[in-house]
């Protein structure tokens, strides 16, 4: 029986989606991953390159959408196994037994949602290291100072999900950041921080690709804050420092 949907979103993602797919099926316990793309109906040879590996892949759906949180939502919808979590096109697990390792902490326990540690890489090779996102056990206190998990490594239960919903699309940047403020402020969610590399997610995301963007985000993130009644100006402003220390901590 399969424990656990990955869903992967794409767009024009012909230049990474093959090693995102390669990294999924190298996993040790690959017959317990449900595996989903929703891909937003691409230009390029994405289309090719999903068809090719048709047979690893249990479900893929290419059409329009009103972006990525909308896919997104689309992914949450069609998945179907225990725990829930994604891994984008420009990302690849850590290792090969991520998922063997997440499922043996979690299996038998009261624990909904896990997240661990996740490395910023460089997009070509060599591929190093440019940010380590070390995250920390959860408490509530640690939402008021702008924390979150680094979102590709979290991995949600199907039935918490259902009492969540879905990303507000009413966001077009910091949509996952309103659902983890919504998961963890959340009195049902009991998390698990895993203390390991979970994921390396390869540089050039939306959210940080040009100043317009990060004043967008920005302004996003003060609005989550304030609509989820967790913080303001301060937690924004510790939320985007912590960033910079993570600049100094790689390993």
């Amino acid at each position: 029986m399969k424990k656990i949907s990955i869903i992967t979103v794409t767009y024009n993602c012909e230049q990474t989606l093959a090693d995102t797919i390669e990294s999924i099926n190298s996993q040790t316990v690959r017959d317990q991953i449900e595996y989903i793309i929703i891909d937003g109906q691409s230009k390029d040879r994405t289309i090719d390159i999903i068809k090719k590996n048709e047979s690893d892949i249990n479900h893929w759906i290419s059409e329009p959408d009103k972006g990525i949180y909308d896919a997104m939502n689309k992914g949450l919808k069609l998945a179907s196994c225990n725990w829930v979590g994604f891994l984008h096109a420009d990302d690849i697990f850590a290792n090969n037994h991520v998922i063997e390792n997440l499922l043996n902490r979690v299996d038998g326990t009261n624990f909904n949602a896990t997240y661990g540690n996740l490395n910023y890489i460089q997009a070509q090779p060599p591929h190093k290291i440019i940010r380590n996102w070390k995250s920390q056990a959860f408490n509530h206190k640690l939402l008021k100072r702008g924390w979150m998990p680094p979102h590709p490594t979290l991995y949600i239960k199907k039935e918490l999900i259902e009492e969540l919903g879905y990303f507000n699309t009413d966001f077009k940047i910091s949509a996952d950041y309103d659902y983890i403020l919504r998961l963890f402020s959340n009195h049902q969610t009991n998390s698990l921080y895993i203390d390991d590399t979970i994921v390396n997610m390869r540089l050039g995301g939306v959210s940080n690709n040009s100043i317009k963007n990060i004043i967008q985000k920005s302004k996003e993130d003060y609005a989550v804050l304030s609509s989820n009644k967790v913080g303001g100006i301060y937690a924004l402003f510790i939320k985007n420092f912590s960033k910079l220390i993570q600049f100094l901590k790689k390993d």
